[in-house]
């Protein structure tokens, strides 16, 4: 995984965790698909923080000159998918989450979470 997508990683999850999403989990997924490098997967507790997670990743994605190819779902709020190309960002209500068990479907790709979070001090 090159520098930059990882930078932009960076970014997105620490915009998602500032609006206290939680569960993240990040997988390269470059060797199983074309249609990403990586997939994040987080979980909410309500349509509204959904959107205020959404909202904020866009925000900061907008600031460094990145914008999603698409959104769907961002009307209710109980999975948000965010593609940006190389990425794909999943916000889920948790029940939407275990119903739809992407961790299941691509769990046999590399985790890269913990590469995402910065060191706290």
């Amino acid at each position: 995984m090159d520098a930059e997508l990882l930078a932009r990683l960076r970014q997105v999850t620490a915009a998602i965790e500032a609006k206290k999403a939680y569960d993240l989990l990040a997988l390269d997924v470059s060797g199983k698909t074309s249609i990403a490098d990586a997939f994040l997967l987080c979980s909410v507790g309500s349509s509204r923080q959904a959107q205020a997670v959404a909202d904020e990743v866009d925000r900061v994605m907008s600031q460094a000159g990145v914008h999603a190819l698409s959104v769907e779902g961002y009307l209710h709020g109980t999975w948000i998918l965010m593609d940006y190309g190389d990425f794909v960002l999943h916000i889920f209500q948790e029940e939407r989450r275990e119903y739809y068990g992407l961790e299941r479907l691509w769990g046999d790709c590399p985790d890269i979470t913990t590469l995402l979070r910065s060191p706290r001090p």
